[in-house]
């Protein structure tokens, strides 16, 4: 039990430097904050909230960015988080992103992994 609200308090944590790292100034460019919450939904998407919480964030960018098509997108996958998350079908490795198929698994990016790792070993 401890081992468990140890890794998910982990993963909240990892989530959250991704999140802010998303945010900041250095990441003003667009791809780039995108591979932020990218990375983000690859570490959070087994968790409900963390899950919830960066496809919010993807829609508030997509919003930003009048990204219309990623909007929809968005606005279609918080529809099925809670549907994923009821039936345990989350197609791990999956970017969150509307390029992407909602429903397959992937591979991550060496790129977005890097990401990941970087924000693991922060403080």
């Amino acid at each position: 039990m401890e081992q468990a609200i140890s890794q998910r308090n982990e993963t909240r944590r990892i989530v959250n430097t991704l999140l802010a790292y998303s945010k900041t100034p250095s990441s003003d460019e667009a791809e780039r904050q995108w591979d932020y919450l990218s990375a983000a939904h690859i570490v959070g998407q087994t968790d409900f909230l963390q899950h919830s919480k960066v496809h919010i964030a993807m829609l508030q960018l997509a919003l930003r960015q009048r990204e219309w098509f990623e909007v929809f997108g968005q606005l279609f996958r918080l529809s099925l988080v809670p549907i994923g998350h009821f039936f345990k079908r989350l197609p791990l490795g999956n970017s969150g992103r509307s390029n992407v198929n909602a429903f397959k698994t992937m591979l991550i990016e060496p790129k977005i992994a890097h990401l990941i790792e970087s924000a693991h070993h922060s403080s």
